[in-house]
């Protein structure tokens, strides 16, 4: 049901989704129509339209869709990303997260193309704010865009890092890139930079660094509360 309230949230987070994707088109973490953006929000989520550039996006092209996914507003309007549905499976795994991004991040989309650490941390931990602003970051074997089989894996290693203690913030799908999830949508983006910035590293790294010491990751949970 529209209310003035409502409506006022819905127009901040479409001109904050355009924001961001704008930002991420100009910087290189998305190119042509690849990635998405979504927020949770009241009545639903809005995301971004199937097959669209983020770097050209305006907020009426967003689509909102409701708490069991049917797309609201003009049945001419753009239709819903293809991935909207593990969209809504992250939110409804991770009832924190607001926004979730995904992007087809050159470095990222590399690592695993050329190997990644370990299917369980796709990069090891070799920054301290790697470990204090991303955490673990499993790797999701490859399915196509939009296929539901990734949503099932996605919020198994959610629920898998839940029963060890840890909140997963990304997950990297095999041959896509990230997608990377928080309580605002400027949290979701620094997360993929430091993601990013840390696959970037580790590939142009020869010898590979060595990663930090128990003792020195043990610092980072003391004095920051590092989740590792």
């Amino acid at each position: 049901m529209s209310t003035p309230a409502v409506d006022a949230e819905h127009a901040q987070a479409r001109a904050e989704i355009c924001r961001v994707a704008k930002s991420l088109f100009e910087r290189g973490y998305v190119h042509a129509t690849a990635g998405n953006i979504s927020m949770r929000c009241a009545g639903g989520v809005l995301i971004t339209p199937t097959d669209a550039c983020l770097g050209f996006l305006q907020p009426e092209q967003l689509a909102l869709v409701d708490d069991t996914g049917a797309q609201l507003g003009d049945p001419a309007a753009p239709r819903a990303s293809k991935t909207l549905a593990l969209h809504r499976r992250i939110y409804a795994a991770s009832p924190t997260a607001r926004c979730v991004i995904h992007t087809h991040s050159t470095h990222l989309v590399a690592l695993t193309l050329a190997g990644v650490w370990s299917p369980d941390d796709v990069l090891p931990p070799i920054t301290p704010y790697y470990v204090m602003k991303v955490g673990h970051v499993p790797l999701i074997p490859y399915h196509r865009p939009g296929d539901p089989h990734a949503a099932d894996a996605v919020v198994a290693a959610i629920d898998a890092a839940a029963a060890r203690g840890h909140t997963l913030r990304a997950a990297l799908l095999e041959r896509l890139g990230p997608n990377v999830w928080h309580e605002t949508a400027a949290a979701a983006m620094a997360t993929l930079e430091e993601l990013e910035e840390t696959a970037r590293l580790w590939l142009m790294s020869a010898p590979r660094p060595a990663p930090l010491t128990l003792a020195q990751i043990d610092e980072l949970r003391t004095a920051f509360g590092a989740q590792w």
